[in-house]
């Protein structure tokens, strides 16, 4: 074992900073992260809408990767990309996925489960145009998950579309959202010894269903 190996091994941490129990928590699993994403946000985390979506390809081999959640409501939890992409591939052969965020200094972890599905061309149109132009530039200049040779490649495509498109590039057919809706959300609050509070909500029925879980 490499030293480093032994510090990590040797790394503790004593969760305090909160609770969550039954009693203080939404019966509606939305409810309850949309109060957490709103006090991530307020107490100014860096990218606290940073989350890690995981898919499983056809081989049943799974990737992760970090996406920016662009909204949420009743329907589920929105994301944009290149439908081309690893992912994208991925979703299309297997359209079932999971997303976790994790606000490290509140010690907060959220889990989600469901499928996923695209989002309406209008709501894709909508998002794209309120990007800024170099955003809505790179969704043409880069072949997402594809070899290239070098940066250059990335640097030509974005002078050649901006140079086609002007201050006016439509979105392009290989790029917009995805919609997780949820079948199932974890809600995971550190806590001292260990014991820390994991809160699952699961479908049955049409309503959802709160039960503690063993952390």
């Amino acid at each position: 074992m490499s030293s480093t190996s032994g510090q990590i091994a040797d790394l503790r941490k004593s969760y305090e900073r909160a609770e969550l129990s039954e009693d203080a928590s939404h019966a509606d699993p939305l409810k309850q992260f949309d109060q957490w994403l709103t006090e991530a946000i307020a107490a100014q985390l860096p990218e606290p809408n940073a989350m890690t979506l995981a898919t499983v390809a056809s081989d049943l081999r799974p990737s992760t990767r970090v996406v920016l959640v662009k909204g949420y409501d009743e329907r589920g939890i929105c994301w944009y990309t290149n439908y081309e992409s690893r992912k994208g591939q991925e979703l299309a052969g297997n359209p079932y996925a999971a997303l976790q965020f994790h606000w490290v200094e509140l010690e907060r972890v959220v889990r989600i489960e469901g499928r996923v599905e695209k989002v309406s061309a209008q709501e894709s149109d909508a998002y794209y145009a309120s990007r800024p132009l170099d955003s809505r530039i790179g969704a043409w200049a880069s072949p997402q998950s594809q070899v290239i040779p070098g940066r250059s490649v990335l640097v030509a495509n974005a002078a050649k579309y901006g140079a086609q498109f002007m201050l006016h590039p439509p979105r392009p057919p290989h790029w917009g959202g995805y919609r997780l809706v949820p079948d199932a959300w974890q809600f995971w609050q550190g806590r001292k010894s260990r014991l820390h509070d994991r809160l699952r909500y699961r479908q049955s029925g049409g309503e959802w269903i709160r039960e503690r879980l063993a952390p």
